[in-house]
């Protein structure tokens, strides 16, 4: 299942998309493109965080990590249906990554394993009969500009796969991570964020644990986690997409892809792009309906199974958070509540991942 699953997803036009349900899937409401998207008050998000009403803590990666004390919250969002019942939830006391993981980070575990990832992986032909083996390389894929479309609905219309593109390569084998250390790593499947997480001592979030950080303490039905504006004093607060998608970024907050981690202000409780940059992976199977099979409310850890209507036959996991394609005109699913999906042997350049690890 590796690299094969996702060039035998992309062949069958299921895969991609800016994740907000899916990274990739097509959805009848352009709006809510959960496939193709990826389908207390803070009074300024420019205000400096109190540096000495955080406690952090160095991972096994030497990466900042915030403690997110133990806490009650309500979950979900009435905005989107697969984020409904709102629910009361309970978790304990944790540690998270500060920001998104770096390519400098994981380019040290890759240093340090000799780990390969997904994108990387030959594909064997036999695995593919009937498909041209040119095709059949490794690759990942990129998003492409196209002024040329049909609709909305389509998401293979701005995605492209690109043999030779991987972590190292973001655009292609003519690219490179040089210069670009301190962005979040992306081109990784699930398993290639699980590996980097047990390897630091850590392990990826569940869904609940990533919204209750996000909110940082704020019981409210705002669209976005910090309040009611996408700017605050003509800035961005967030690395999104500004213009008309999928054709022209207008790159009015200074990034046509993804952005250096802490390039925006930090939430309440010192947490950097929680909305926007990549979207995140989450431990939790994708069910539409998990909320509303959901019986535990201290801890949960998400369904058994993955399940998604559109795509019934493909393993899902959770995505969070949106990424720098977003936007309210295609993409929500980066709204405070909302929820991605992504198919796990999937990689693309606008999905990545940050840990959490426990409290011993």
């Amino acid at each position: 299942m590796n690299s094969m699953t996702f060039v035998s997803l992309f062949l069958l036009l299921v895969c991609l998309g800016c994740t907000s349900s899916s990274q990739q899937r097509h959805t009848s409401d352009p709006s809510d493109a959960v496939a193709v998207c990826h389908v207390g008050v803070i009074p300024s998000r420019f205000a400096r965080v109190q540096q000495d009403s955080l406690v952090r803590k160095r991972g096994a990666d030497d990466a900042n990590m915030v403690l997110i004390e133990a806490g009650t919250f309500q979950m979900g969002s009435v905005s989107f249906p697969d984020a409904q019942p709102i629910h009361e939830v309970s978790l304990r006391s944790f540690y998270m990554d500060e920001h998104e993981v770096t390519n400098a980070q994981y380019a040290q575990f890759v240093k340090e394993t000799g780990y390969v990832t997904v994108a990387e992986q030959p594909l064997d032909p036999k695995e593919f009969p009937g498909v041209d083996p040119a095709v059949l390389v490794p690759g990942s894929a990129v998003f492409t500009p196209n002024n040329d479309i049909s609709g909305l609905d389509q998401p293979l219309q701005w995605w492209t796969y690109v043999p030779g593109a991987n972590w190292m390569h973001p655009e292609g084998p003519d690219s490179s991570i040089k210069g670009k250390e301190s962005h979040p790593v992306t081109h990784l499947a699930y398993q290639d964020a699980a590996a980097y997480a047990k390897w630091a001592g850590k392990r990826l979030p569940t869904e609940a644990e990533w919204e209750y950080a996000a909110k940082a303490g704020k019981h409210t039905t705002e669209p976005y986690y910090w309040g009611n504006d996408k700017k605050e004093d003509g800035k961005w607060l967030a690395n999104i997409f500004q213009g008309k998608f999928p054709a022209s970024n207008t790159l009015e907050d200074g990034f046509e892809t993804t952005a250096p981690v802490g390039s925006f202000p930090p939430n309440a409780w010192g947490l950097y792009d929680m909305e926007g940059n990549v979207w995140e992976w989450c431990s939790d199977f994708y069910r539409a309906d998990a909320y509303s099979l959901n019986d535990s409310k201290a801890n949960p850890t998400g369904p058994k199974d993955s399940y998604d209507p559109q795509e019934p036959g493909l393993v899902k996991r959770v995505q969070r958070g949106g990424s720098f394609l977003c936007n309210d005109a295609y993409c929500e699913r980066y709204k405070a509540g909302s929820r991605g999906k992504g198919e796990v042997n999937s990689p693309t350049n606008n999905v990545g991942f940050r840990c959490v690890k426990d409290i011993d």
